[in-house]
């Protein structure tokens, strides 16, 4: 009798990995809407004006239309060029420019102008940088706490290689959420994700509960790269052994035929079943679906988080 790990086991008909077609064509299920509401191209303008980046555009996020009409947008700082060349990431490698000391400025004044609640604020990796950008981070962070004391705070950091204290640097400055998404299986990490350490990340995760245990972590997964269901379930259960908080699962999608080729489209079911496992390995969050990213309904997910932490620290003390 085939059972639910049966049901999500990557099956050969389902593959699109096809050499012939480099861009396979999406399925009904992860087709989106061309942007083109007010708030859309008001919070593009808003970002224009300010000279930011974000990391809706350089990613080429399918959400960006839903997003931005809702006036959420996740900003990008340290710059538009990385110093890595991850074989998923959209975003332009090479020599990044000066850092732009007013970014952290302008970051605030458009928190405060579009009005959030929650702002998610990631950046390139600065592998150039003694620090790799922790600074940059906590002064982006403490601008924000200036003119908008009531948001909260999410970080999507780099993983900080070889950068000693970095970590704390930015810990200190206290997010509510730090975010640093393994992105996929160990297994992979040399095709997908060759400048990073599996093991790193995930001690990265571990460290920042041991320095502040009051600040949420949170980390995220592309499938549909190659991966099979139980490097998925490990994955799950070494985060779990850092103590993640919100576990994002979402499908990866082909940049352009350059970067790494899908192997498959993983369907809605099988995210439901992805997300049943997850949460039965005991996070406080899971969001698992198609078109799910890391800062994807962050504000609503934020909420969430933290009511779920009271709950169980309520019925702990009971």
């Amino acid at each position: 009798m085939a059972t639910s790990l049966d049901k999500i086991r990557p099956r050969h008909p389902e593959k699109v990995n096809n050499p012939d077609s480099p861009s396979p064509r999406k399925p009904d299920w992860i087709r989106v809407k061309a942007p083109n509401s007010e708030e859309y191209f008001r919070t593009k303008g808003l970002m224009r004006e300010l000279s930011l980046n974000t990391v809706c555009e350089e990613a080429a996020c399918p959400n960006i239309g839903e997003c931005w009409s809702q006036r959420h947008a996740t900003m990008m700082i340290l710059g538009s060029v990385c110093t890595r060349a991850c074989a998923f990431c959209n975003v332009a490698t090479g020599k990044p420019n000066r850092l732009d000391p007013h970014e952290p400025e302008h970051v605030a004044e458009a928190v405060s102008k579009l009005g959030l609640r929650h702002i998610v604020i990631t950046s390139v990796d600065r592998d150039d940088l003694d620090d790799g950008g922790a600074a940059h981070f906590a002064e982006v962070i403490n601008k924000i706490r200036e003119v908008a004391p009531d948001t909260t705070i999410e970080i999507l950091t780099p993983d900080f290689l070889r950068k000693d204290g970095a970590l704390e640097v930015v810990v200190d400055a206290r997010p509510d959420v730090f975010n640093h998404n393994l992105e996929t299986v160990p297994r992979l990490y040399p095709s997908v994700r060759p400048g990073a350490k599996y093991f790193h990340s995930l001690n990265l995760l571990r460290q920042v509960k041991e320095v502040d245990p009051t600040i949420f972590t949170k980390s995220g997964l592309m499938v549909g790269l190659g991966e099979n269901l139980e490097e998925v379930v490990q994955v799950m259960d070494d985060m779990r052994s850092a103590d993640i908080d919100f576990l994002t699962i979402g499908q990866y999608l082909q940049p352009t035929p350059k970067h790494h080729p899908i192997d498959r489209f993983i369907t809605p079911n099988e995210f439901e079943d992805l997300k049943s496992h997850a949460i039965a390995k005991g996070f406080l969050l899971v969001s698992a679906t198609p078109l799910t990213r890391s800062s994807y309904h962050a504000d609503e997910d934020f909420k969430k988080l933290a009511e779920e932490r009271l709950k169980r620290v309520s019925k702990a003390s009971s």
